[in-house]
């Protein structure tokens, strides 16, 4: 089911959420996809900043520790799920707004499968060039901002008109969302908790 959810909302994205709508899969389900998609950015950026290292000048590199990457990744991967619950929550505590009820399970599979090419576009830190992976991470965001615009009038029974509207108010939800995410992370960086980084010059001094 995995496969064929990652496939089909890159083929046929509004199929695909009416085979979702149609399938009526149960929360498990959902929460099985994102604990398995939330991987994919968890081991790219352990792969990336361990192994393949970051170019900081055309002359050094830096590299995390792998204890260090992996006390990153770990927090990252308990914040991307977080991050899908919290969202759905939102979803159906908006819902009632837009003259819509949909089920927490529902709320929860319309954040999860949106979130897929977010998830995804993390591949692009195994090429860690910062314009490269700036371009795959918009192009990410830009296709989770369509799947949900194109999956809430599906999922939440509503109107094009009105499914737009709600999708642009869970659009600035996640933004607040991510600033805030950013700003804890800050904090915690500044009081001494962030990675530890090895840098390398080409000829490796």
């Amino acid at each position: 089911m995995v496969i064929r959810h990652l496939w089909g909302f890159y083929t046929s994205p509004k199929e695909e959420w009416k085979f979702v709508e149609h399938s009526h899969e149960d929360i498990f389900e959902s929460i099985r996809f994102v604990l398995l998609t939330a991987l994919i950015p968890a081991v790219c950026i352990y792969v990336s900043t361990v192994h393949i290292g970051w170019k900081l000048t055309a002359e050094i590199e830096a590299f995390l520790t792998p204890s260090s990457a992996l006390y990153l990744i770990s927090a990252l991967y308990v914040a991307l799920i977080t991050g899908v619950a919290v969202l759905a929550y939102l979803v159906k505590w908006m819902s009632h707004t837009f003259d819509s009820a949909p089920s927490y399970s529902q709320s929860f599979g319309l954040v999860a499968y949106a979130s897929t090419p977010l998830f995804m576009s993390v591949l692009g830190f195994l090429y860690p060039y910062p314009m490269f992976v700036m371009f795959v991470g918009l192009l990410g965001v830009a296709y989770s901002v369509y799947l949900l615009y194109s999956g809430v009038p599906i999922l939440m029974h509503i109107s094009e008109e009105r499914g737009f509207i709600y999708a642009s108010s869970l659009v600035t939800c996640s933004l607040v969302l991510f600033v805030a995410t950013l700003a804890f992370t800050v904090i915690l960086w500044s009081s001494g908790l962030g990675p530890d980084f090895i840098t390398l010059s080409r000829n490796g001094a």
